[in-house]
């Protein structure tokens, strides 16, 4: 076999760049860290002009569809649509804020204020009188709960005034937040503007760089990925929007406190897959038992109901059919990703899980059909 001398280079290369990489392992973590810390941005607005771009595309084919050929129709769509997308956005997030946020303070205000005096009639409750010693029934009971509490608030509200470190620290992340954000929503406005050409620079890229074989391979991997996205972020907000109804319509009819804000809030979370749905009970659970534990405890076995109701009935039909991941693998994907990524792991676990089980599901049905042809 004749050995060509660009192969042999680009072994050399290859080896050389691998001993860069083992040798310097811990300088080329810290600079790709830092790369990436940079392009957060880029990252968040290529996150929402995804998003967005769903949305966008439903505006589009509703935006006079008997006149796309025409001129100002034609160049008024993707603007007004795109606009159209981000007060959609805005306007739900707005709405969540403004149902769930006024609602927990004041549940969190009332618990702060009820607290001290519910663990003095706890103390003094005939059980505690008959169980603990006098001794420590005496000192438990002589305790002012609510001084230790204002001590404890004040003392806390001292540290955090006299840590300018800390509030230095905290503005100057809020301040990093604002601007990452900010220029991630004008990154996604130039993506969703010029997306079109975008596509087409991308592709011409593909094909005069990769092979032929690898370009299908490639943008069959990219197709099955936006597939799998784009069913999940669809199937589950209306997945989440079917719940969110449901749970308030229930609350009403059961005539349970903080319909709209528990319902809000149910639907909201369950767009976090698996552990969602727990986390909307939890809050709600403990924001009604502010009012009435029975209460509470009808809303806990209501919402097991609606649960089942919906894991068996609604969310096959929305997005189990759509995904078709078997319930252990979204529960291994929640719970990887949610170790490594947090609750955006939890979000894209799912999707890009479904995306790899699609793949290898597809490369062991021709395996298998070549085996029983051969």
């Amino acid at each position: 076999m004749k050995i060509q001398w660009k192969t042999c280079f680009r072994l050399v290369i290859s080896a050389f760049i691998l001993y860069l990489c083992i040798h310097y392992w811990g300088p080329f973590t810290r600079l790709l860290g830092a790369v990436l810390g940079a392009a957060s941005p880029i990252f968040v607005g290529l996150g929402i002009a995804y998003v967005l771009n769903i949305l966008m595309s439903f505006y589009e084919n509703l935006y006079f569809p008997g006149h796309k050929d025409g001129r100002i129709v034609r160049r008024t769509r993707r603007p007004v649509c795109m606009a159209a997308a981000f007060l959609t956005l805005c306007g739900i997030l707005t709405l969540i804020i403004w149902l769930v946020v006024p609602e927990l303070v004041s549940c969190l205000m009332f618990l702060a204020s009820e607290i001290p005096p519910a663990l003095e009639r706890l103390f003094q409750s005939e059980f505690f009188v008959k169980v603990l010693p006098d001794a420590l029934y005496d000192q438990l009971n002589g305790i002012n709960w609510e001084s230790y509490i204002s001590s404890a608030i004040q003392l806390v509200m001292s540290g955090i005034g006299s840590a300018a470190n800390t509030i230095f620290a905290a503005l100057t992340s809020v301040f990093s937040v604002i601007v990452t954000a900010f220029i991630s929503i004008i990154f996604s406005i130039y993506l969703l503007m010029g997306k079109d050409r975008l596509q087409g620079q991308c592709l011409r890229v593909l094909h005069h760089y990769l092979s032929p074989g690898l370009e299908s391979r490639l943008l069959y991997l990219l197709d099955v990925l936006n597939d799998s996205f784009h069913r999940y972020i669809v199937g589950q907000c209306m997945e989440a929007v079917i719940l969110g109804v449901l749970c308030i319509a229930g609350m009403l009819l059961f005539r349970l406190p903080y319909a709209a804000m528990i319902g809000t809030l149910v639907g909201f979370t369950a767009l976090i897959p698996v552990v969602g749905a727990y986390i909307g009970a939890i809050v709600g659970a403990i924001m009604i038992a502010t009012v009435s534990p029975l209460k509470a405890l009808i809303f806990l076995i209501f919402l097991v109901v609606l649960q089942q109701l919906e894991g068996n009935l609604i969310y096959p039909k929305v997005v189990g059919k759509s995904l078709g991941l078997p319930a252990i693998w979204v529960l291994a994907a929640v719970t990887i990703g949610g170790s490594l990524m947090g609750i955006s792991g939890m979000l894209l676990g799912v999707p890009i899980t479904s995306a790899l089980y699609r793949l290898f599901r597809e490369n062991l049905h021709k395996r298998e059909a070549k085996e029983r042809e051969a």
